[in-house]
């Protein structure tokens, strides 16, 4: 097999392409051949040493990805050669094989493709918890989504449209502007004096809910913009800052500051979890949700999708896949 290995944690100066010994599953274990997998904005955080959770090189980051189990071990009940699965874990995405516990593993749904399917987990599955059950988002509640071209941004204006929210989608550019549009976003407004746009975009009430991935120096304002009652969703911290909000601000408004962390939700709440997940695949089957994927290249060309999402020009998620054949 061959992976993408952090040596230093550099970003991906300290990546390098390199063959591995197959591994073999052991008990509960199962080898899965990975088809495709997706960026998401912890992987760079990762590899530079910046996120909450820390690694230790060397390591192969990656952690949401589709494929075809290989072989199982020992005592695994529910998986079998040929299973088409996807799953989230905490490493090993970027590669060609991945060894995991049979209890990550998730069926990919009738009619989902691996591309879709490597997107798919994780976004939605945030947005998903955030929206529904950290902030009850209701039928006739007005949404804001900061960041709204990225890929738990798209996620969310989705599933704000399927509850039957008011989406209000914040973007940089107008080519974002369009992106959000094209999924049903009945408002696009820019981040140039955001609360007066804001205000004028709910004739002064301001949002019900808030979806902010990006932190930084757009959470005061978006915050101060909140509705009465209104839920503010803390999602991460794109813009590389995390704000400090005065805690008047929840106080006058009758405001919620909530987290949402969803890793730590699937392995606490497995049976929330599950109960998202089949919703979020019955809206797939619906059309309603679909991953928006920016790019699929092949996986050796990780460095430069990571460089591409360092510098915020991916609209949705990049997905990664590996060829038939030799993979070197």
């Amino acid at each position: 097999m061959y992976a993408w290995q952090c040596h230093e944690l550099t970003g991906p100066a300290g990546l390098r392409w390199e063959e591995a010994p197959q591994p073999q599953p052991g008990p509960g274990e199962v080898l899965v051949a990975i088809c495709a997998a997706s960026l998401n904005f912890p992987d760079l955080l990762i590899i530079q040493g910046k996120y909450q959770v820390k690694a230790t090189p060397p390591f192969v980051p990656g952690a949401e990805l589709s494929g075809v189990v290989e072989s199982v071990g020992p005592g695994v009940e529910h998986a079998v050669p040929g299973d088409r699965v996807m799953l989230v874990g905490t490493a090993g995405a970027f590669a060609t094989h991945v060894l995991v516990p049979e209890g990550v593993l998730h069926r990919i749904p009738a009619g989902m493709g691996f591309e879709d399917a490597a997107a798919f987990l994780m976004t939605y599955g945030t947005s998903h918890h955030a929206l529904m059950d950290r902030a009850g988002l209701r039928a006739g509640e007005t949404l804001l989504v900061l960041g709204a071209a990225g890929g738990v941004g798209t996620a969310a204006v989705q599933i704000g449209k399927a509850v039957g929210a008011r989406v209000i989608a914040a973007v940089s550019t107008e080519d974002k502007a369009t992106l959000v549009r094209s999924l049903g976003a009945d408002t696009v407004i820019s981040y140039t004096n955001l609360r007066e746009q804001i205000k004028a975009a709910t004739d002064g009430r301001g949002p019900d809910v808030v979806y902010d991935p990006v932190g930084g120096d757009v959470a005061e304002p978006a915050f101060r913009s909140i509705a009465w009652r209104g839920r503010y969703l803390v999602i991460g911290f794109a813009q590389g800052t995390i704000p400090a909000l005065p805690l008047n601000l929840p106080l006058l408004k009758g405001a919620s500051i909530v987290g949402a962390f969803w890793g730590e939700f699937m392995r606490r709440e497995p049976d929330g979890f599950r109960r998202g997940l089949e919703e979020l695949e019955h809206w797939y089957v619906q059309g309603k949700v679909r991953p928006v994927i920016d790019q699929v290249l092949p996986m050796k060309e990780l460095p430069a999708a990571l460089e591409r999402m360092s510098t915020r020009q991916v609209r949705g998620k990049v997905v990664l896949v590996n060829p038939v054949g030799n993979p070197d």
